[in-house]
């Protein structure tokens, strides 16, 4: 079952940054762009491991803080391909208040999920 869980205000999220939430599960960065858009993805390069959160964040996309891989925070696809690096997306609303939810299913909160499981993911670019 899927569950949206409020999980900070707007300002508590540094413009150009990111706060990280935790879960039982993981770590989510949720990330806050230049025009006010709100991201969240899991706290893990798919590359090197590398906490996004401490990554630089430009346009509509973060670059990993050890090795640079860019992950696009609009792309929000499958990944099938075993090649293919990427990233779980989490869905994000902001309210009129400033309050940022984010959708996560409590199921899969219960179990680590892998970078090539079935879900909602993003492509991330070399």
């Amino acid at each position: 079952m899927s569950t949206w869980r409020k999980v900070c205000l707007l300002d508590e999220i540094p413009a150009l940054g990111a706060r990280v939430i935790s879960t039982q599960a993981r770590d989510i960065a949720v990330f806050r762009t230049a025009d006010e858009s709100v991201f969240a993805v899991e706290d893990h390069c798919p590359h090197k491991g590398g906490p996004l959160s401490e990554g630089i964040v430009f346009d509509h996309k973060v670059a990993c803080p050890l090795h640079g891989l860019v992950v696009d925070l609009d792309i929000a696809e499958a990944c099938a391909a075993s090649d293919v690096e990427c990233v779980r997306r989490f869905p994000v609303i902001v309210t009129d208040g400033g309050n940022v939810w984010i959708l996560l299913d409590e199921a899969q909160e219960d179990q680590r999920r892998v970078a090539d499981s079935a879900g909602a993911h993003i492509l991330v670019q070399s």
